[in-house]
């Protein structure tokens, strides 16, 4: 059996801290949604798209599921390519050129998705860590 490579703690505490910002800038975004549905189904009428309380609702639930995965490492990788997507279809969907016109502020959120999305990447090959991540329960 090959060893385990064994993780400098400063790499340990990095990861954690990362998975705990991906989780709370999840959990600040679905607490928004839950303290005012309304005014997310406006957000999202006001885009254009139909059934804006279903999609809002949408919205939630997989934020919260993304909360969960990103909190536990339970299938962390698949979430935070789904977290990765969901990011790019923010920017382009409520922050994308049409909206730049506008409000000048559009084009800094539309660039700031492009963060989130390259350390959701990174996250996604890298995975949760070793430490305080749920392991898939082996068939032996």
């Amino acid at each position: 059996m090959p060893s385990e490579i064994v993780q400098p703690p400063w790499q340990t505490v990095a990861i954690l801290i990362g998975r705990l910002i991906f989780a709370a800038v999840f959990v600040m975004a679905v607490t928004f949604k839950f303290i005012d549905m309304g005014a997310t189904v406006g957000y999202i009428a006001a885009a254009g798209f139909p059934f804006p309380l279903f999609l809002a609702w949408c919205a939630a639930l997989l934020e919260v599921v993304l909360v969960l995965c990103f909190l536990t490492g339970a299938f962390f990788s698949q979430a935070a390519l789904v977290a990765a997507a969901y990011v790019l279809f923010l920017a382009f969907a409520f922050h994308g050129p049409s909206h730049w016109a506008g409000n000048q502020a559009e084009f800094g959120f539309f660039v700031d998705h492009f963060t989130f999305l390259a350390g959701l990447l990174f996250a996604a090959v890298h995975g949760p860590g070793r430490v305080l991540t749920l392991k898939p329960i082996s068939a032996s």
